[in-house]
């Protein structure tokens, strides 16, 4: 099946969906860093920087000939990370999505988006769009964890396909989980060299401390040290005296991209385009059901 991967970051959903069998033909984004590391690690197809906010030519996404198109559109306007307004225009990118899918009417597409964006607008004008396209519709929240990525990671699918019946995908998606969440452990070993670790919480409500015997929280697109002072959790399993946040390389390794996977600009954009990306096993995931 031959795929165009719109907002496509550094590549997680088209990595994964290439390991799935799929053949990849174009991507396009429009965040310069992100499209950089993109290009540098996928030589067999192009990718474009390119408004997607605003298409002018939609012969630009015919002409590849695509039997799906996938996409995760900018979701900070619906994340728990954010300001959660979906007013501030990223949530305008959903629909710009949805209509391309309208106008190039490719037979099945897969949007991703943050969980919480099943409490929007945006969404069911979103779905108004596919269902008047004819498309019928299988939504799920998948936890990563369940889904071979050693994070507790809750992301959003809406695969559509020509002609369907709603709830198509379902069954294929609930069978091949796992019965247990997938752990660092699991994933890693003992590659990372350490048994906790720090990782910033949104409120010191919440524990800082982690085990690497448990899936990791949801990698985000920050990644700040221990601050002075850090009061230790009623959850933490240790104090923080020894030990140290993730590295940027090892946040990219939980997101389940490759070792050999390039990696390059400045801290601040590798931070966001990891955490922003669709972690690759659980896009293959995806891709095989």
């Amino acid at each position: 099946m031959r795929v165009i991967d719109l907002f496509a970051g550094c590549g997680g959903l088209s990595l994964g969906f290439k390991k799935a069998g799929f053949d990849v033909v174009a991507a396009f984004d429009h965040w310069k860093p992100a499209v950089d590391v993109y290009r540098a690690n996928f030589d067999d197809h192009p990718i474009f920087d390119y408004d997607l906010g605003n298409v002018e030519n939609y012969d630009d996404f015919k002409k590849y000939d695509s039997d799906i198109i996938i996409g995760g559109p900018p979701c900070q306007d619906f994340s728990s990370a954010g300001k959660r307004d979906e007013n501030l225009g990223r949530g305008d990118l959903t629909l710009s999505y949805a209509h391309i899918i309208n106008e190039v009417r490719p037979e099945w597409f897969l949007m991703e988006n943050v969980a919480r964006i099943t409490k929007s607008t945006i969404l069911r004008k979103a779905i108004e769009v596919y269902e008047r396209a004819g498309y019928g519709l299988s939504a799920n929240v998948l936890d990563a964890s369940y889904c071979g990525v050693p994070q507790a990671r809750k992301r959003f699918f809406l695969v559509g396909h020509l002609h369907s019946p709603n709830g198509f995908l379902d069954s294929y998606l609930s069978e091949n989980r796992s019965a247990e969440p997938m752990t660092i452990h699991d994933y890693l070993g003992d590659s990372l060299e350490l048994t906790h670790y720090y990782r910033h919480p949104r409120s010191y409500m919440r524990r800082g401390v982690f085990s690497v015997h448990e899936p990791s929280p949801t990698v985000r697109g920050v990644n700040r040290p221990i601050p002075k002072g850090y009061q230790r959790h009623s959850g933490d399993a240790c104090g923080v005296e020894s030990l140290r946040p993730l590295t940027t390389v090892e946040r990219s390794y939980i997101q389940t991209f490759p070792k050999n996977f390039k990696f390059f600009g400045n801290k601040t954009e590798l931070e966001q385009m990891i955490g922003n990306a669709v972690p690759v096993e659980l896009a293959k995931f995806v891709a095989i059901a």
